[in-house]
């Protein structure tokens, strides 16, 4: 990366910290970002599955949905997204999905009702770094001016993940076993604002902390001053998230894909199936009944050799049966396979 692309790129909070310790920064949704530090991938990735690994995600958008009342808010955002938002409980958080008139996916999110009663109406938004300025611009123009969107531009947001999380945190804050998946609320953490929910996207038990920029600092060296937790990298992080058969944005899920053929059925509760309601409707629908022509499926590699996104998958007699969405080496591969063309290869692998 050339110098002046790097002044170019956007910083988090955290940039100083990340180049004190040996970050190796390169540019990810025009953010200057660490790719890995200097024990290197694998060690972060086996790190965080032992351990705890801790990531700065704060090129994520953040945002506020707010209106009068919570039934209100959630019915204007379900013009939106086919998660079930209505039936959030105070301080959980729900997995879905913006789609577009075709059913494909414009973006996958993740939305938090807040915990306390006196903030009803009001909901907490965490998008993927490189859509959110489509995502605000999807919500003000097709949300009621009675729902009011604020983009949270003052805030980091740290993941701490792995089978010590809850130890390390623990030890700085009260209640935190008492919070259970997919479920959120304003704590201090060593005396630390903090806004903490029970999520991630490793596929490991940890927890996605919101505190304020300038304190974002502070909270890491905290956390990291523990024998437990290890900082890892962008790389570590694609790579916990492949290995747990979780999708990336424009990899594995794109406009064109559905969220019935992403294999995410499971994030559209039933009413939302019946209803419909959100853009894509009849799709997504259509497919849930009848089922679809192709899958994103997970696969494992037989050998070393690493496949990387946008390799063909053809059969012993050159027959294209799919794409390579996200690839690495020694771990599960993901790939858009053409069901029309290899149903038997696609039950195959769902098997295994």
């Amino acid at each position: 990366m050339t110098e002046s692309s790097e002044s170019s790129l956007l910083k988090t909070p955290l940039h100083d910290l990340h180049v004190s310790l040996g970050g190796r920064m390169v540019g990810f949704a025009g953010y200057s970002m660490p790719v890995q530090y200097t024990g290197g991938i694998v060690t972060e990735h086996n790190h965080a599955r032992t351990k705890a690994g801790l990531f700065d995600v704060s090129h994520m958008g953040q945002a506020w949905l707010k209106g009068e009342a919570h039934e209100h808010v959630a019915s204007e955002l379900e013009k939106l997204v086919p998660g079930d938002i209505k039936a959030l409980g105070l301080g959980r958080t729900r997995y879905t999905q913006f789609t577009n008139k075709e059913g494909g996916i414009l973006d996958d999110l993740m939305v938090t009702r807040l915990a306390s009663s006196n903030e009803d109406g009001t909901l907490y938004l965490v998008v993927n770094a490189s859509r959110k300025t489509e995502d605000y611009k999807l919500m003000d123009d097709n949300l009621d001016p009675s729902v009011t969107l604020v983009k949270i531009e003052d805030r980091a947001l740290l993941a701490l993940q792995g089978p010590s999380a809850e130890k390390v945190l623990a030890g700085l804050t009260s209640g935190i076993e008492e919070t259970v998946f997919m479920s959120s609320q304003t704590m201090l953490v060593d005396g630390i604002e903090c806004w903490v929910s029970r999520a991630g996207y490793t596929g490991e038990d940890g927890f996605e902390i919101s505190v304020k920029a300038n304190e974002a600092t502070a909270l890491a060296e905290k956390l990291l001053a523990h024998e437990d937790v290890m900082v890892c990298g962008l790389g570590a992080r694609d790579s916990l998230r492949l290995e747990a058969g979780l999708c990336l944005y424009g990899n594995d899920i794109d406009e064109t894909t559905s969220p019935i053929e992403a294999g995410l059925i499971w994030s559209i509760s039933k009413r939302r199936r019946a209803e419909g309601g959100f853009p894509g409707a009849a799709r997504i629908q259509s497919e849930i009944s009848n089922g679809v022509s192709r899958k994103r499926v997970g696969i494992k590699p037989d050998g070393r050799a690493p496949a990387r996104a946008g390799t063909e998958i053809t059969s012993i007699d050159n027959k294209v049966l799919g794409t390579l969405t996200s690839g690495g080496l020694d771990q599960v591969w993901k790939a858009l396979l053409l069901l029309d063309t290899c149903q038997q290869s696609f039950q195959r692998l769902e098997q295994n």
